[in-house]
């Protein structure tokens, strides 16, 4: 049994140092358990009973059409803050040692995808996600706005709209709500529910009656 324990021990120490070695060799790309990822949490994201609040207060409604529609009446990324537009303050903000040169963009750093758990270490690999689509939006009631109140959104900093996550999540999702994409981690649709109504609640957005069972099929999975 001693021997049997230690034969596997090895093994496991053998296949350890083998991915560390692919690791080292590749520079970039997901990074081992053992790194410390970054916690990838937007701000403003209510209590559960917040949320079920927001999510009792939003209107149901028939989902709008996509007529007249292009990311183009939603300007991003803007200028945020000197040389650095949203996509950049995003990547620092829910990066880890994020280091990024005279242009503001990020040379290093690690960036944790609470969708679907991987950690990245190039920023080319991280996509910063609207949590509610842009599509999404103009559907819900965006195809009303003014530029100006569809570019604050399109760059929301102070709601959990803007997230970092591994570029072809963000692009598997598209524009779907979450009757049909949630995170593939579904220790995160919690968050990403109360995320996804605190926005649609802000922001006055409608949804549809498949869209909000979906919600508190989610919603009911927290504990707080």
């Amino acid at each position: 049994m001693r021997l049997t324990r230690l034969i596997n021990h090895r093994m496991l120490w053998r296949h350890r140092a083998a991915v560390a070695a692919i690791g080292m060799l590749a520079g970039v790309g997901v990074v081992g358990a053992a790194a410390m990822p970054a916690s990838a949490t937007p701000p403003g994201i209510p209590s559960k009973a917040t949320a079920q609040s927001q999510l009792n207060g939003l209107r149901v409604a028939t989902q709008g059409s996509l007529t007249g529609y292009s990311r183009d009446l939603f300007p991003h990324w803007i200028t945020i803050s000197g040389s650095c537009n949203t996509r950049e303050q995003v990547l620092k903000r829910d990066g880890t040692s994020v280091v990024v040169d005279g242009s503001c963009a990020a040379t290093s750093g690690r960036w944790y995808s609470p969708y679907d758990g991987a950690t990245w270490t190039a920023a080319s690999d991280v996509d910063i996600d609207h949590v509610v689509p842009l599509a999404e939006a103009w559907r819900s009631g965006a195809n009303s706005w003014t530029t100006s109140r569809r570019q604050s959104f399109a760059n929301d900093l102070t709601r959990p709209q803007l997230i970092a996550v591994t570029d072809n999540v963000n692009q598997a999702k598209g524009d779907q709500d979450p009757s049909t994409w949630q995170p593939s981690l579904s220790s995160y649709r919690c968050t990403y529910s109360k995320m996804w109504i605190t926005v649609k609640y802000t922001w006055s957005l409608t949804l549809q009656s498949s869209e909000k069972t979906a919600l508190q099929s989610m919603l009911n999975t927290c504990s707080s």
